[in-house]
């Protein structure tokens, strides 16, 4: 089957946006299409170029007989400012307000259209760094890390609260959580990483950074390296806060639960350097 250009693009394109991160060589498109690699190098140029109008991401280059290209999700700094706007729109509504000072986020979490532009804006700021990994505690980060772990290629594991059967051979922690100041513990299947994996851990919501340190020093526990922390949104507690380098997309400044109302802001994403 010989392939026109217009299929080529198309399906080339498709190719490229489902396998992120992934370097393939000009030779599977060149046999797959059975074209010449010139052809498909002007192809890809086309890609490449309609990729970076267009604000879906870049395709870079590898040379050498071991190359090919690579398409890493990019997000440029006015669509993350939409996503942020869009996330303190629909939190600043009074009927999310619960108490203790946490807000209801079930549906936006659970919204995949949503979800999927947040894992691309977290993706797009750790894009240059090695992940292996994305950890998160059960249960409402890990819709945040399926979403992160698409646009960078890497799998997801999920710390747990308690053991299960279904997991096998567990390492477990006892954390002190920030918040409450209980004592609390973190269970992970000794299976889910290897030795010397970089990890990037998320979460939906972190109030005092207590979950995020209890991740912190699970990972210690498996030898593996922090590589970065990614939270949708953050209370303002700068003087208990545990964790101090974390990307935070909303910052939910005051909560006033006799009024009922909500003061949210921008988070630190572009103060962390973002799209760098």
């Amino acid at each position: 089957m010989k392939w026109k250009r217009s299929e080529r693009l198309v399906d080339m394109t498709h190719y490229l946006m489902e396998h992120p991160q992934q370097l393939v060589p000009l030779t599977f498109f060149a046999e797959l299409y059975q074209s010449a690699k010139s052809s498909i190098s002007e192809d890809l140029s086309i890609v490449k170029d309609t990729f970076e109008e267009r604000g879906i991401g870049l395709l870079v280059t590898v040379p050498g007989a071991a190359g090919g290209v690579k398409y890493i999700p990019k997000v440029p700094d006015a669509t993350v400012k939409e996503v942020i706007q869009e996330l303190i729109k629909e939190l600043s509504h009074s009927d999310r307000l619960l108490p203790g000072g946490y807000l209801f986020m079930t549906d936006l979490l659970g919204n995949p259209e949503l979800i999927n532009r947040v894992g691309k804006v977290f993706a797009s700021a750790f894009c240059d760094q090695e992940i292996d990994v994305i950890m998160t505690v059960a249960t409402k980060g890990i819709s945040i890390a399926h979403a992160i772990a698409r646009h960078l290629n890497v799998p997801v594991v999920v710390v747990r609260r308690d053991n299960k059967v279904t997991e096998g051979s567990t390492v477990s922690i006892n954390y002190v959580s920030g918040s409450s100041r209980r004592i609390q513990t973190m269970v992970l299947s000794k299976r889910s990483m290897k030795s010397g994996q970089r990890v990037l851990i998320t979460d939906d919501f972190m109030k005092v950074g207590g979950t995020m340190n209890g991740m912190k020093n699970l990972l210690e526990e498996f030898d593996c390296t922090l590589a970065g922390i990614a939270v949708l949104v953050e209370a303002e507690h700068p003087d208990e806060r545990l964790v101090d380098d974390y990307y935070s997309l909303v910052k939910l400044k005051e909560v006033n639960e006799k009024d009922r109302t909500i003061a949210l802001c921008e988070g630190n994403y572009f103060e962390k350097g973002g799209n760098k």
